[in-house]
């Protein structure tokens, strides 16, 4: 049988979203899609079955014997090529340090010895998603961010990740550059925003979309949201010029108050010498879905082989 199905799964920090995929449409099959809460501070052993639970979900809706496998969307640290989870010193999913996913995962669902299972970077899987089938389906060369609790970021060129060479950053992410005080990732994130908003105020807030129900009658959020588009701007420009990037997609949960800096930060990119296009990403959540399930390609598994080590 010619299985042209594979499973696309994105591990969040607290929950996992699975869904049967058409590799040959690249249509996510919405019946399938499932998402479990996860407790990432429990015990590896929970974690994995509450995992296996979803997939599993998945396939009793789409048969086994047409699906060719299962691609994950994982943060790191991780071993993408061998599946091991080395994720140590942040508050999610220490209790994985050191375990074999791909093992525990075959073994929770009993699935035959040939049956594939594969991993990618979150940050990359969702830009390979774009490539395939979203906002940057049509350019050859993109540049795909997530400004959410991190600073995600992947170069694409002809959906495959660009991880080294000279037109990208060490590991081709752009998170760990420095930037400021700190790096990037502290300026460019939740945390970012909301620190810098505390500073300030001395208040603290829960999230993004609170802060950002404050700008229309409050100037210093308004402010505060003026300068993140401002230096995204100048910090993502020289990047985009020198990768020569056609478009810049951008997802994660601050791109759902791109009203409130969006034209600052065009209007800065454009100063800064970068015409190329801005899109906000219409695939949201799956676009990591549909990047995970690329794995199974065979033609992208190929091309993507010397880039896994280094994500």
């Amino acid at each position: 049988m010619n299985k042209t199905i594979a499973i696309g799964t994105d591990i969040g920090g607290s929950h996992i979203s699975c869904a049967a995929i058409d590799l040959v449409s690249g249509k996510i099959l919405r019946e399938t899609l499932t998402e479990r809460a996860v407790d990432n501070q429990a015990q590896a052993s929970t974690i994995i079955n509450v995992w296996a639970e979803a997939l599993s979900s998945v396939l009793d809706i789409v048969s086994l014997e047409k699906v060719k496998g299962i691609g994950f969307a994982m943060p790191g640290p991780f071993d993408y090529v061998k599946g091991i989870c080395y994720i140590r010193g942040v508050a999610k999913y220490e209790n994985l340090y050191g375990f074999n996913i791909t093992d525990a995962i075959a073994s929770s669902l009993d699935v035959p010895d040939d049956f594939l299972i594969r991993f990618m970077n979150d940050a990359s899987a969702f830009a390979v998603g774009e490539a395939w089938a979203g906002s940057a389906s049509k350019a050859d060369r993109s540049l795909s961010i997530t400004l959410g609790t991190g600073f995600g970021s992947a170069f694409i060129n002809n959906r495959i990740p660009i991880v080294d060479g000279t037109e990208v950053p060490k590991m081709g992410c752009i998170y760990h550059l420095p930037y400021k005080d700190g790096i990037a990732d502290d300026y460019f994130s939740t945390r970012g925003l909301l620190g810098r908003y505390k500073s300030v105020t001395g208040k603290e807030l829960n999230g993004v979309k609170e802060l950002a129900e404050l700008a229309s009658s409050n100037k210093i959020v308004f402010d505060l949201f003026t300068d993140f588009g401002e230096n995204a701007g100048i910090f993502l420009a020289p990047w985009l010029i020198k990768f020569k990037a056609e478009i810049l997609v951008i997802g994660g949960n601050i791109s759902n108050a791109y009203s409130l800096f969006g034209d600052v930060f065009e209007n800065r990119l454009k100063k800064e010498g970068y015409n190329g296009k801005v899109d906000i990403s219409k695939l949201k959540e799956d676009a990591a879905l549909l990047g995970s399930a690329y794995l199974l390609d065979d033609d992208f598994w190929k091309s993507i082989q010397h880039a896994l080590p280094l994500m």
